[in-house]
């Protein structure tokens, strides 16, 4: 799609950046960190000059304390306090590379990551370890991707120290029971702590017994939220656990120890909860992983042998069972089944393969054993370009998401500033202390920007997910969102709305031919031709045996003719005939009128019949468009490089609003421009490798039945895996249902907050009140966006 701003939503990208290069913006943390020193050894530095230059400029750039570069070895020694990623931008900009064995990349899995605020810190903080050069991370499946020179040990224990938890992905290690049910264990001892306060004030034990008690709840409820507080005043970057934690040091400051222990339980409570439904909606995407089998039996010297799936080239033979998951990409060489390919096409009856058929990693085999030739290795299979296109998809932001983003950046300063004013001004007018002070406690809580800022992605990853599973890749919520507010649509003819496959459709025979006779002797002279319309004629015969032909002739732009048994015959247009009768004039036009290409066979000069090829219309194409006039979308129309007459015949039969034809690639993609100017957002469906320009000059492009297709796969902003023309009206209404959630969501957060941050100005909530406006808030938008989960093709 056309580049606005950066990939990222950000002004500082160049029109034309690559998501890797224009996502380096987005995650550069704000603010320096303590002096480090970082070591660089570059592969092409040979000209002392250069060196010095390079050395120059390192220097002068902000947050560098020192450089020295050592020719000889060819290392620079940086010493340091901004981030390292910008070190080795300057150096790759300047023309150099680093050595590959310099550093090296990771991916982490990050437990209990369940606020984007949080998230941004925790991806800064890492960013800012020693030895890390680029931290990104993915929240919606909560994974980070680390380039790094120190040991993987050291950034393990950089997210210990700030209160998470990562292991590096692929790992497998058996958590403990604690481990895994942390949140809630913490919530549970931590709520029988306030419960136990609670009693033991109804009872009248001494004063310092619910104190005790309460204390030991804040102490155990709120020690990740007071160590993620201490890590935001250190960075000055202020977040909804430092919110929470003025807030209950403020409770208990005052003398409110059951509302500060109150406060961290429900806070506790809904952390919990989130992480849960956060959980769920990552988990939908992580079953994509476990589709494909890690081992495979391979056929080495006539045995089978077990080996993983990575040690498999291209070439070896592997067997499957029936019932098993086929393991690798490959061709059947030997055996027929029936498999099941709904796991990467989203199609739910099984298909039938046979020797010459392709298969996919990841689908079900059926009732029959398959020995297959892999094609493809394990790490470029189409189920793992998959994988990487879902968990690449946040890549992409919503526009809603980046403006939210940006938006959050500043209103948490501003609410503690609010919230300071409100407890500091009325006092300062002669107004009492303690309730003044009690309101700006309850405006920090109840303002926390959680229910907004994870109102968004939730619901896009929520939604990718889904549409995984129905054999749709979306590659970015940016796309989601565009198709949601689409008005038109165009789509390619042939493939696309049609089969792609020419077939005879009709046979009119004069003289009372019989119509095997006629596609017999058509089919014999056709077994001698190379022209496309033949195979049509062929299949028509059903690849049955064709008759001899003897002197065979190949007229350009005409036809053919040939002896068969001892006759003349010719087929062609009607070009090949200097005269032909009335009837047979009326059947040509009224067949070419049709959209179809007409043929015929004569015997000498006079015709036998006239056979109809047509590029059979999917049955489906009918109902599609009639659906996407439902779907609100204005304009619906066909781009194709055939003739105007078959065009406005396909047009009309399936309903469409317009089409044009006789269109070259180019001329394509400067329809789709013009559309787009006229109605904003325009869909374009295509094969995703003819009409890759038309595609591209889309807000969306969406590619039709992309599995194996390498191509398509990179083209198109939406791939369909299988060549299913009702998933195109799935997508649609996939992005509308979107779009429709992310405006719920969005719209009730700033409601909810809105409400409450009156009230609490006004004096009427309590802290109690602020704490389940928060965490409820996220908990409903979150379930509400968790909905999409369960959308469904059909």
């Amino acid at each position: 799609m056309e580049h606005e701003k950066g990939t990222c939503g950000c002004d500082s990208c160049r029109d034309g950046d690559t998501v890797a290069e224009a996502q380096v913006c987005r995650i550069e943390p704000e603010g320096q960190g303590p002096p480090r020193k970082t070591d660089f050894k570059i592969d092409n530095l040979d000209c002392m000059d250069c060196a010095q230059k390079l050395e120059q400029r390192i220097a002068k750039q902000p947050g560098v304390i020192s450089a020295r570069l050592n020719f000889g070895t060819s290392t620079i020694n940086i010493e340091h306090t901004g981030p390292t990623s910008a070190l080795l931008d300057i150096i790759e900009q300047s023309g150099y590379h680093v050595s590959a064995e310099n550093f090296k990349i990771t991916e982490f899995e990050v437990k209990e990551l369940d606020c984007i605020d949080c998230a941004n810190k925790f991806e800064k903080a890492i960013q800012m370890a020693p030895g890390v050069i680029r931290a990104t991370l993915n929240f919606s499946i909560g994974k980070l991707t680390v380039e790094h020179t120190c040991p993987v040990e050291e950034i393990i224990d950089a997210a210990h120290d700030i209160g998470y938890t990562i292991t590096v992905a692929g790992v497998t290690k058996k958590e403990s029971f604690v481990t895994r049910y942390r949140p809630m264990i913490v919530t549970v001892v931590s709520g029988l702590f306030t419960i136990a306060g609670f009693i033991s004030g109804f009872l009248s034990a001494p004063s310092y017994v619910p104190i005790a008690l309460y204390f030991m709840a804040i102490a155990i409820g709120g020690y990740h939220v007071a160590k993620s507080a201490l890590y935001s005043l250190k960075t000055l970057t202020a977040d909804m656990n430092l919110l929470m934690a003025i807030a209950v040091i403020g409770a208990m400051a005052i003398g409110q120890w059951e509302e500060g222990a109150t406060v961290v339980v429900l806070f506790a409570l809904g952390n919990a909860l989130q992480s849960f439904t956060l959980d769920k909606t990552r988990d939908s995407i992580k079953e994509l992983i476990t589709l494909s089998p890690k081992e495979a039996t391979v056929l080495r010297n006539g045995k089978g042998v077990k080996l993983n799936t990575g040690l498999i080239n291209v070439g070896d033979v592997i067997v499957v069972k029936p019932g098993e998951k086929i393991p690798m990409d490959g061709v059947v060489i030997e055996g027929s089944s029936y498999v099941n390919q709904a796991p990467i096409t989203g199609e739910p009856i099984p298909v039938e393969k046979m020797q010459g058929s392709e298969v996919y990693a990841g689908t079900i085999n059926g009732n029959g054993a398959l020995e297959i030739k892999v094609t493809k290795l394990a790490k470029d299979n189409t189920l793992s370009k998959i994988i990487h296109m879902v968990e690449e998809a946040q890549v992409h932001r919503a526009p809603t998401q980046v403006f939210l983003d940006r938006f959050t950046k500043y209103y948490t300063p501003a609410v503690i500033a609010l919230a300071a004013g409100v407890a500091i001004i009325p006092t300062l007018m002669g107004q009492p202390l303690y309730p003044w002070l009690y309101r700006g406690l309850v405006l920090l809580v109840i303002s926390c920007p959680c229910a907004l800022v994870i109102s968004t992605p939730v619901s896009i990853v929520a939604a990718i997910g889904s549409a995984s599973r129905n054999g749709v890749l979306i590659k970015g919520g940016n796309y989601l969102e565009e198709i949601g507010r689409a008005r038109a649509i165009a789509f390619d003819k042939t493939g696309t709305l049609t089969k792609g496959q020419p077939i005879v459709s009709d046979v009119i025979t004069f003289d009372s031919y019989d119509r095997d006779e006629i596609i017999g002797i058509a089919a014999s002279l056709e077994s001698k031709s190379g022209h496309p319309l033949a195979q049509a004629i062929l299949r028509a015969h059903h690849n049955r045996p064709t008759m001899p032909v003897t002197n065979f002739e190949s007229i350009t732009g005409k036809g053919i003719k040939g002896s068969i048994g001892g006759k003349e015959y010719s087929l062609g247009n009607i070009k090949m005939y200097e005269s032909v009768g009335e009837d047979v004039l009326k059947t040509v036009n009224q067949l070419q009128e049709a959209g179809k290409t007409p043929v015929i066979l004569g015997e000498g000069n006079k015709a036998m019949a006239v056979i109809a090829i047509s590029d059979e219309i999917r049955p489906e194409s009918r109902q599609l468009v009639s659906d996407l006039h439902k779907a609100g979308l204005k304009e619906v129309i066909m781009l194709t490089g055939d003739n105007r007459r078959m065009a406005k015949a396909i047009a009309s039969d399936i309903g469409l609003d317009g089409y044009f034809a006789d269109l070259l690639p180019e001329e394509k993609a400067n329809i789709v421009r013009g559309i787009r100017k006229a109605h904003g957002n325009v869909i374009m469906v295509g094969d995703g490798v003819n009409d890759a320009p038309a595609l591209v000059a889309s807000n969306v492009g969406i590619a039709m039945g992309a599995t194996g297709s390498d191509t398509a796969l990179e083209n198109a902003d939406i791939a369909l895996m299988a060549n299913d023309l009702s998933k195109v009206d799935y997508t649609i209404r996939l992005g509308r249902r979107t779009l429709k959630i992310i405006k719920e969501n969005v719209g009730f957060a700033i409601a909810i907050k809105a409400l409450f941050i009156g009230l609490a100005i006004l004096g009427v909530a309590n802290l109690w009140m602020a704490v389940f406006a928060d965490m409820g808030a996220s908990l409903i938008v979150i379930l509400n966006g968790m909905r999409l989960l369960h959308a469904h093709a059909g």
